[in-house]
């Protein structure tokens, strides 16, 4: 058996690592090897098979059965003797996906600790009411179709299969093409509603564990984001003959926008007097015309990330930009439009699954930090519809979608481990 004298199941860190630095390998480039441990695997492509294949192929090493949907979800279930076959699973995991040049901790680390704790469970001959499965959500950073949380979005009824094997990337290629090409078209759809609970470990991508030297965080609430687009009309006129006073300058209207965005950003959040709170605003992304150095910018339209695990202040915070471009407008003379594009509500975590976790934390002998998620991740959808946790990594000066990006192995093996006593302690129920 494989657990201590407190009865503690014992992770495999070794094949932990081996597992994660064999998926860092797909997608990864001399280039992505000389800045750290990079790698880049947009889902559908080539990269994206063999991370699959592999995954696949340690599922069925370790016992489990392997179904994949629609969209390319795969589910491996291990179902011991023990349970009820018929019983709701409990299911842990993450993604294999990543952004552009990213790192090989986001995701994997999820999906390969969910293994990993399977394989411990059963060498230490823990007997589970329930079964217990691994999931890999397809597409969950959006880089190349449907702006993110694509897999989990299907599975938990947000988004529907058909517009989801119709989303195209930049080429003009369909999900349903892409899946198709390297064999993870499936059938059917998984239904996290059937779920008895949903764990997730994810790096955390900030420095508030590793500033405190604690290797846990339980997550309380995922953030909730509103993406809108934000448009500015002036005159486009040449820079050279138009006067100063004469001018309708879209760009420098833009300007006080991003400016009065940082402002609100900076009160909510409450820097400069309790500390800082959970509200953050941004700009992202600016497209200027006609981009010239030599003419007035007549139009700018601006990307708007906004985000908090309060709804109440998601809501303020637009209102203060939508009353600044009335200003605006009034001021610069410019017109003005404020298109919302994506809103997510904030997703609280379960208090079940978090007890969980925080009674398998104590059990491990580790400390933890309870704090939120300022990034989106599948864990949040499938909140929507059955009980859900999540669980945070240290990450090194918190970064992440980068090569640079790493978690220490050892801190890995013991969220690993915090996941395989959370699973146990779920299952038996």
């Amino acid at each position: 058996m494989s657990a201590n004298a407190n009865g503690n199941v014992l992770i495999d860190r070794d094949r932990l690592r081996s597992d994660i630095e064999r998926n860092a390998e797909f997608g990864a480039t001399e280039a992505l090897k000389a800045q750290g441990h990079g790698r880049t695997v947009l889902s559908g492509t080539e990269a994206n098979r063999r991370a699959r294949d592999y995954l696949v192929e340690r599922l069925e090493d370790a016992g489990l059965s392997v179904a994949i949907d629609t969209v390319g979800n795969i589910f491996g279930t291990w179902t011991p003797a023990s349970a009820d076959p018929d019983a709701a699973p409990v299911v842990a995991g993450s993604h294999l996906d990543s952004v552009p040049e990213g790192g090989i901790f986001d995701g994997p680390l999820g999906v390969y600790a969910a293994l990993e704790a399977v394989r411990a469970l059963q060498e230490a001959g823990v007997e589970p009411a329930r079964p217990i499965a691994v999931v890999s959500f397809t597409e969950e950073e959006g880089t190349r179709f449907g702006g993110g949380l694509l897999g989990s979005s299907v599975a938990t009824g947000h988004r529907t299969v058909e517009d989801a094997l119709a989303l195209t990337d930049d080429e003009g290629t369909t999900l349903e093409a892409a899946l198709e090409s390297i064999g993870y078209r499936g059938e059917g759809r998984l239904e996290p509603a059937d779920w008895d609970a949903f764990l997730e470990l994810h790096v955390e991508q900030d420095t508030r564990l590793e500033e405190r030297a604690v290797p846990a965080g339980v997550v309380t609430t995922i953030t909730g984001i509103v993406h809108a687009n934000a448009r500015f009309v002036g005159e486009a006129d040449h820079a050279g003959t138009t006067g100063m006073k004469d001018r309708t300058d879209a760009l420098v209207a833009a300007s006080e926008f991003v400016l009065e965005l940082e402002r609100a950003g900076r009160e909510f959040a409450g820097v400069g007097e309790d500390g800082p709170g959970t509200a953050v605003a941004t700009v992202g992304k600016s497209h200027v015309r006609p981009n010239a150095t030599n003419v007035v910018p007549g139009e700018v339209e601006l990307g708007v990330d906004i985000r908090d695990v309060e709804a109440e202040t998601m809501d303020r915070l637009l209102e203060r930009a939508r009353d600044c471009l009335d200003a605006l407008e009034a001021d610069r003379g410019v017109e003005t439009e404020l298109e919302i594009e994506l809103e997510v509500e904030p997703a609280p975590m379960t208090d079940r699954c978090r007890n969980a976790l925080q009674q398998s934390v104590a059990d491990a002998g580790v400390e933890s930090l309870s704090l939120h998620s300022g990034a989106a991740h599948d864990a949040m959808y499938v909140s929507r519809v059955t009980d859900a946790g999540m669980l945070f990594a240290p990450s090194r000066d918190g970064l992440s979608h980068t090569p640079r990006e790493w978690t220490d192995w050892e801190d890995c093996a013991t969220g690993a481990r915090v996941l395989a006593e959370a699973i146990r302690r779920l299952a038996s129920e």
